[in-house]
């Protein structure tokens, strides 16, 4: 093959990369692999992809370049014939409420075409058909196609006054709290009065004001504020906002939320609902399941409609054929799990005209049961047909299979890893002596001793989400695997069990856990006060001097790190700050050293070495936490905005590690690990057990399957073809069960098989 058949990397040192060189077919499949933070997303996003884009931006104006978003210049030698690369993540395209699967696809702006097309009566060109557009949204929920009602009683105490503690029931709202003070301060409301003495104005006032700007207020009211009424500032601010997640809980008990009466959930007015092809107008076609579209759509018998149907059928056919038929097109894109997005993405870019293009993938297999996977590969292999080169990052056996190149990062993780260990075929692969190789090619047997469960909790007539009515005994004391396809309804069971279990759950997700660019693993084990006391200890010094938020501060980038030199309408440039060369600490701080080392050599240790570093003190229990959920090679001060949703999971967990007698709900834990650290997990969840908990794990990986006490499986299908129950059960018995998808696959990984 020529040499521009190979994507050349030379001297790649980002992150913890030892100067890696390697060629990287074109228009192939090739396969990263490794153990959990070898290095595979610094070669393939931090430098590959990265340089990708930056490159790309730097093609156009700069005063376009101010609107794109920023890469730096990744720490690689050079990279020679690269194309535009585009990143297939599992990151939601966006938070919108008004997204939808069929308008994300673009299906929905070609079904808009159709029926101002072929739609009778005639009522307005496509445009109209929108539930954004004014003329085509329903008026009585603003074409969001759900109604949001807020109990003001449940939010307020009508029995007491402003000045009374928990007034009004709300976080940011509590007495004292900034909000609380835009009521307070606002030179309106008498402050000892209570609420329910309050006049009509004064109420309409208090709870329903819209914006207004006070004509003499207070002295302590901000000049530029405006005085607005709780309930509408909480429909702003609150309700379907970031802050309102962060306490759904709270929220949960005072808001309810139904389907809007007007337009039954369709979003759009009475006369766009009246347009109609074969008696189904638009709002019935996007909440088809995808194959009823299809057939629907084919139905469709009129000249104008002609290439319209070719083009629409294309689109639906892409989601069926990578395994998202369950989905209905008016599904919201917040709707979707991560996995979900990504083979929306994917599906999306399957009837792309662009070739030449190289698609990174980042664990498309998470989530999937192997059911799905064969789905997920079909599309893998048309994309790459298509002209493109894919380089996926992925530890799930079938995906590593139908790679033409693997390419294996170890030996370790962090600092002991960023070498390449292995570049070849998957034959080649399990006949060499690689770990990854050796482990790959290993079937474990059925675990021999099972527990028996302690007590069992029923769940009776479940109709959550899909579920179809479902009743079931969980058993308590155990490791229980709910296992079933994606979409089956195995969170949904969960949830039910989180809602009427008696007692506080544990429920762990690969969510964000409140984390910023300043969150470190130092500050979320809340260990940084001990270090810093250590220092000034030793340095009979003040402990403030040792924070680069406070005394300790470089005086130069103020504890940044790094210099930020705005440009114009060029991209403003990030330098390293020359005074500290980004260690944060100013010079005075960093003269002062315990065990030979300052502060920032003592930030940048991994948990590994700084659990030998401060052998003896009392905080190191809770660094031994994050050795035990495999993240040893993390460091103190790296940003937990670096951490994927499966380190996040793994520090989540960490902090759980000395309950006893409480029950866990764990979403697929597996994500992002390497068959070695699944084994590592696999150890920890032994022992939470055994310390007299209950586990709960969504999972498709079959070594979890193997190694469970007790397994739910929920299927058939995804969407409206899931929601029962096929099996429950023993993993032994799911081996003679008629009805379980999984068993073939659990069956096929047995060493006797």
């Amino acid at each position: 093959m020529a040499e521009h058949g190979f994507i050349n990397i030379v001297n790649a040192c980002e992150n913890n990369l030892k100067n890696v060189s390697v060629k990287i077919p074109k228009k192939k499949i090739t396969v990263f692999t490794g153990v959990s933070g070898s290095g595979k997303s610094s070669l393939c996003i931090d430098t590959i992809a990265a340089e990708s884009r930056r490159e790309l931006n730097e093609t156009f104006p700069s005063f376009v370049q101010q609107y794109l978003p920023k890469y730096g210049r990744p720490k690689v030698g050079k990279i020679e014939n690269l194309p535009v690369t585009i990143i297939l993540d599992q990151k939601k395209p966006t938070a919108n409420s008004r997204s939808t699967v069929s308008t994300y696809t673009d299906i929905y702006s070609l079904l808009r075409l159709l029926f101002s097309r072929v739609g009778k009566p005639f009522v307005g060109y496509s445009d109209v058909f929108s539930f954004n557009h004014p003329a085509g949204k329903c008026p009585h929920c603003d074409g969001l196609g759900e109604v949001t009602d807020l109990d003001i009683h449940k939010l307020v105490d009508f029995n007491k006054c402003l000045n009374d503690e928990g007034v009004i029931n709300f976080p940011a709202f509590t007495t004292g709290a900034w909000r609380w003070k835009r009521y307070a301060y606002s030179g309106l409301f008498d402050l000892n009065k209570k609420i329910k003495d309050y006049s009509k104005e004064e109420l309409d006032l208090l709870l329903y004001s819209p914006q207004i700007k006070l004509k003499n207020p207070p002295p302590e009211w901000p000049k530029s504020a405006k005085y607005e009424g709780i309930v509408p500032r909480m429909y702003r601010s609150i309700i379907g906002k970031k802050e309102g997640k962060r306490h759904q809980k709270i929220l949960d008990k005072m808001v309810t939320t139904y389907t809007c009466p007007q337009c039954g959930g369709t979003r759009l007015n009475e006369k766009i609902r009246s347009c109609k092809i074969n008696g189904k107008n638009i709002g019935d076609v996007v909440e088809m399941p995808i194959p009823d579209a299809i057939e629907f759509i084919q139905s469709i018998d009129h000249p104008l409609a002609k290439e319209l149907k070719k083009e629409i059928i294309k689109r639906l056919k892409a989601l069926v054929d990578i395994g998202l038929g369950y989905l209905s097109l008016n599904r919201g894109m917040t709707t979707l799990s991560g996995g979900e997005a990504q083979r929306i993405k994917i599906a999306k870019y399957i009837n792309s005209a662009l070739t030449d293009l190289v698609y990174v993938l980042d664990e498309p297999s998470v989530g999937l049961h192997n059911h799905d996977i064969e789905l997920l590969k079909n599309s893998l292999i048309k994309l790459r047909d298509h002209g493109n080169t894919i380089l996926i990052i992925e530890h799930h056996k079938e995906i590593i299979k139908i790679a033409d190149y693997i390419i294996d990062m170890g030996p370790k993780a962090g600092a002991q890893g960023g070498q390449i260990m292995f570049t070849g075929s998957y034959e080649e692969l399990i006949k060499s002596d690689n770990l990854t190789g050796r482990l790959l090619n290993k079937k474990e047997a059925l675990k021999s001793n099972l527990r028996k469960a302690k007590d069992w909790y029923p769940i009776e007539n479940a109709n959550l989400h899909n579920l179809k009515n479902i009743s079931v005994k969980l058993p308590l004391g155990v490791l229980t695997v709910i296992a079933g396809v994606a979409g089956s309804g195995k969170s949904s069971l969960m949830e039910v069990f989180e809602r009427t279990y008696p007692e506080e759950v544990v429920s762990i997700q690969q969510k964000d856990i409140g984390i910023n660019s300043r969150s470190t693993p130092a500050t979320y084990l809340d260990i940084l006060d001990d270090i810093r006391n250590i220092f000034a200890k030793a340095n009979k010094v003040s402990p403030g001097l040792f924070s680069f938020n406070s005394k300790g501060a470089c005086p130069a980038c103020k504890g940044k790190g790094v210099i930020l030199s705005d440009m114009g309408f060029m991209d403003p440039i990030e330098t390293i700050c020359d005074l500290c060369n980004g260690s944060r600490y100013s010079e005075e701080a960093l003269q002062y050293t315990y065990n030979n080392k300052n502060i920032a050599e003592v930030l940048d240790l991994t948990v590994e070495e700084a659990i030998d570093f401060f052998k003896g003190e009392d905080f190191v229990e809770k660094l031994y936490s994050l050795e035990r959920v495999g993240l040893g090679y993390i460091r103190l001060n790296q940003s937990m905005t670096t951490l994927s949703g499966g380190e996040l999971q793994r520090v989540k967990l960490a902090s759980h590690l000395n309950l006893k007698g409480s029950i866990f709900i764990i979403d697929e834990p597996t994500g992002g690990l390497h068959i070695q650290d699944v084994k590592k997990l696999l150890d920890l969840f032994n022992y939470l057990v055994d310390e007299g908990n209950s586990l709960f794990v969504i999972e498709h990986n079959i070594d979890v399957i193997k190694e469970a006490d007790y397994i739910i499986e929920l299927g058939p299908g995804g969407g409206i073809h899931g929601g029962k129950i096929l099996f429950h059960g023993t993993p032994r018995e799911m081996l003679e069960s008629k009805y379980s998808i999984t068993r073939p696959y659990l069956l096929e990984n047995l060493p006797d098989y």
